[in-house]
């Protein structure tokens, strides 16, 4: 079992536990809300190491938002193997640069 499938479970078996002192516990506890602004707090800090230059700091800026990203999609209910299924479907695909929509500011 991977690390990540490890995180899943875990975070899954403390939805519904109530226990003392647990972050996981707490962020469920008060909801979509706070789960959703952690998730935004961690991507800035991930932006502002890697911008640093600070691998590092970087690699525990992504390891924290990959955290508090399972709390969001157990929360969600969003199963770990459906994330899975999307990056297998869209591995291997090239040539799929989106085109940039031209905005006319002027109007």
């Amino acid at each position: 079992m991977d690390i990540l499938q490890q995180l899943y479970e875990t975070v899954l078996a403390r939805k519904g536990e109530k226990r003392e002192g647990s972050y996981t516990c707490y962020l469920f506890e008060q909801g979509t809300d706070k789960i959703l602004k952690k998730c935004g707090e961690e991507c800035s800090e991930v932006i502002i190491a890697a911008k640093n230059g600070d691998n590092a700091e970087t690699v525990l800026e992504i390891s924290d938002l990959l955290y508090h990203l399972t709390v969001l999609m157990v929360n969600e209910g969003i199963a770990l193997e459906d994330v899975r299924a999307e990056l297998d479907r869209r591995h291997g695909k090239t040539g799929n640069l989106k085109k940039f929509h031209q905005v006319d500011k002027n109007t």
